[in-house]
Order: C-alpha cells, then structure tokens, then sequence
C-alpha cells in the first residue's frame, strides 16, 4: 500500500485533509458535550477521542478502531451490560454457581501448583548402555528414555509384567512445565 507522508505544523495543519477531518469531527464532540462551559474542553477530550474512534465511517467501511486493532470495540456500556447479567445470574443461583465452580477448579486440577509432576509406575525391561532404560506400561507401547531421569517407586502393588529375560524394576515418569520433555526415574530390582 502507498502512503504519501507528508510532515505539518501545528500552525500549518491545512497540508493535511485527513488532520482536518479528524479536528472537525473532534471539534463538533466536543461542543455538544462541553455546553456552556468551554474551559472544561480538556476534561472532556477522552471521551471524544474515544467517541471519533469508535463512530463508524461510512467512506472506509469500518470504524477507526476496527482498522487499528483488527476487530470490534466493547463499549463500556456493552461491558457494564454483560456484567450485570452474570451478577444477577450469580445472584439467582448460588447452589448452581457453586457447582460450576467446583467443575471449574476440578478441570483445573491438572494445573495446580501443588500437583505431583510424577506419574506411573512403569516397568524398566531392559537397560542399555550410556544409561538408556526401556520402560514398559500395561496400557501402551515401550518406550526409551535417559537414566539419570528416572525415581524410585515405593507406591502399592504394580502388575507384573511377562519379561523372563529382562531384569525388571519399577519407575515413575515425570512431566516438566514446558511439556517438550518426559523425565523418568528408575530402581534396579523388584
């Protein structure tokens, strides 16, 4: 897209039309809300400012916030509007609220601080060199991982799994935050 740019005083504001426009709008805003008391003009130029820039324009289409930010503006009213409909929804139904809040906190439960980083068990069937393990779930295929990051399970019973030829132990997986990498920890024996 061309665009001419074209430099202007604040003396000389006639070089640009668009300037123009934009101080006509502004200026128009600005005399219905400031009435009878001009010195207030200041106050009020925020709110003009975000009037002229979420009025629709009918040459471009759009308004001019739509074309800055790519999509639509919330007025505060529309905001205020949704606000209260959720309070007075809230209101009406504190046992159903309370509900969905529990589902809520229930859904994020894998997201808590406090939540172990560790699951499993799974079964080391085979180690190989260099400190490689081979580890084996009920539901699912083997799998390979470092050594060195593997950690003992002292848990409950873990099915046992067919390996005769295997030395065979049991190991907890572990998940870091940035869920690129699964770290495993082992224990050689039963």
């Amino acid at each position: 897209m061309w665009v001419l740019h074209r430099l202007s005083t604040a003396y000389q504001p006639q070089t640009s039309g668009q300037v123009e426009v934009l101080n006509r709008g502004l200026k128009r805003i600005l005399e219905r809300t400031i009435g009878e008391n001009r010195a207030s003009w200041s106050d009020k130029l925020d709110d003009a400012l975000w009037a002229f820039r979420t009025a629709y324009k009918t040459p471009i289409g759009y308004t001019p916030y739509k074309l800055v930010y790519e999509k639509a503006c919330h007025l505060p009213i529309e905001l205020e509007h949704k606000v209260y409909w959720a309070l007075k929804q809230a209101n009406f139904d504190l046992a159903a609220a309370s509900d969905h809040r529990k589902i809520q906190l229930n859904e994020l439960n894998e997201l808590r601080k406090l939540k172990t980083h560790w699951s499993g068990p799974f079964t080391i069937t085979k180690v190989f060199p260099y400190g490689t393990v081979e580890l084996s779930q009920a539901s699912g295929p083997n799998f390979k991982v470092n050594g060195h990051h593997v950690k003992h399970y002292f848990g409950g019973n873990v099915p046992q799994l067919d390996c005769p030829d295997y030395e065979v132990s049991r190991a907890f997986i572990f998940f870091l935050h940035s869920q690129e990498l699964h770290i495993l920890s082992f224990i050689l024996g039963i």
